[in-house]
């Protein structure tokens, strides 16, 4: 691992080395959530094992984390009963700290979650008909300051690290009962596991909670890679959508790096509008933008570009705004799907939500200049998990308040 620093394993003498991406823990164990399977073998083998079994306990261990969903060391039946608890006093299987749980009446969840160092995000559930989306966050707060987005009000207090961003599937996957069942038969050397993969509820995944995720890009990167690995929890690269605002030189980086779909997020039509509502747009325009998209590797008519635009009454759901919108796509010939966003209210916001025959006209005009333009539905508005709405309880709630739900909601002991 070339970028790291030291930390202490307890019974080590000598520092284990950490990628700097790793949340430290007070207890000094590291952390195996968002590591791939070479760097935990060198884990491994900076904590006392010889290379060759390093890289055996590595893979063993690699599977039993991100393809079978297991969170203590004793359920990793196929490692030698001596070794598992070497392993646990090194090391941990994470995920991020629960402060809060909300069901929304439409069957969307949103988990207020906390990491090791005390900071909280939030990420969000979407249950349809034919899918089921996890909306994954990828910094604490943001630095953009949309301000039609509620997440934008936040300050930007730190990137998420992989094992936080990767963490979040894997939570989703644990409330969902969604990892593999099956039988592994006990061995101490690597054995084939047999289990059925029953019917998957998170099928897809879209990096459009809380922060942008191309200002963390290594982070949500190596996060991705093992969430698609195939070894890993093996989800393809199709079903995943980065959102961006428009940070214009890692687009490209990203086509190369990841390969995931693109979703951008435009909202205007013209540069007044656009620098007042992404204020990204003074220092990458939209014509820069567009031509990045139009530049983005793996574009194509099987895997359009998607532009988000949140209409907003009076100030870019126009007739002319929906002509213009069409004209700029078929300019930069750009295969293009427009999600339409109604506006989703919060306290303080300073605008108001397009009338529906408002969306409706805009949409048609977009749809009639042979662009899709499909009305995204509000889901989660209840609970405030809807789109543009994320911002972490904390700020809404006081600490004694959440720790007191927090309290309640802990399952009464039963008596024996």
């Amino acid at each position: 691992m070339a970028d790291t620093n030291l930390m202490s394993i307890p019974g080590q003498v000598d520092p284990v080395p950490v990628a700097r991406d790793i949340t430290p823990r007070e207890d000094g164990r590291v952390d195996l959530i968002g590591l791939p399977k070479a760097d935990i073998a060198a884990l491994f083998e900076g904590a006392g094992l010889d290379k060759k079994q390093a890289k055996l306990r590595a893979k063993q261990v690699y599977h039993w984390l991100y393809h079978r969903g297991v969170t203590e060391f004793e359920a990793m039946t196929d490692i030698a009963k001596t070794m598992r608890p070497w392993l646990t006093e090194r090391f941990v299987i994470g995920r991020p700290d629960v402060v809060e749980a909300q069901h929304s009446t439409d069957g969307t969840r949103k988990w207020l979650l906390r990491t090791d160092d005390g900071h909280e995000f939030e990420m969000v559930f979407i249950p349809d008909a034919d899918r089921g989306t996890l909306c994954v966050s990828s910094q604490v707060g943001c630095t953009l300051n949309c301000t039609f987005c509620h997440t934008g009000t936040m300050r930007l207090v730190r990137n998420l690290t992989p094992g936080e961003i990767v963490g979040q599937v894997m939570l989703a996957r644990d409330s969902l009962g969604e990892w593999p069942k099956g039988r592994m038969d006990i061995a101490e050397v690597e054995d084939e596991a047999e289990y059925t993969a029953d019917g998957r509820l998170l099928t897809n995944i879209v990096m459009m909670g809380m922060g942008e995720p191309l200002y963390n890009f290594d982070n949500v990167r190596d996060a991705l890679r093992l969430v698609m690995d195939g070894d890993g929890l093996a989800l393809s690269k199709r079903r995943i959508t980065l959102s961006t605002s428009g940070v214009v030189p890692a687009m490209a980086r990203c086509g190369e790096e990841i390969g995931v779909n693109l979703a951008v997020s435009l909202h205007a039509v013209t540069k007044v509008v656009r620098d007042e509502i992404v204020p990204i747009n003074r220092k990458f325009g939209i014509e820069e933008l567009l031509q990045a998209c139009a530049d983005y590797p793996g574009a194509s008519n099987a895997r359009r570009i998607t532009f988000e635009y949140v209409m907003l009454k009076d100030k870019n759901d126009s007739d002319a705004d929906a002509r213009e919108l069409v004209r700029l796509l078929k300019q930069y010939d750009l295969p293009a799907k427009v999600n339409l966003i109604p506006f989703n209210p919060w306290p303080g916001a300073n605008y108001e939500c397009s009338t529906p025959e408002r969306i409706r006209s805009f949409s048609n005009i977009v749809f009639e200049g042979g662009i899709s333009a499909p009305v995204r539905t509000p889901r989660g508005r209840d609970i405030d998990a809807a789109c543009g709405q994320l911002k972490t309880a904390a700020e809404k709630k006081s600490r004694a308040q959440l720790d007191r739900e927090a309290a309640e909601a802990e399952p009464e002991p039963q008596a024996s």
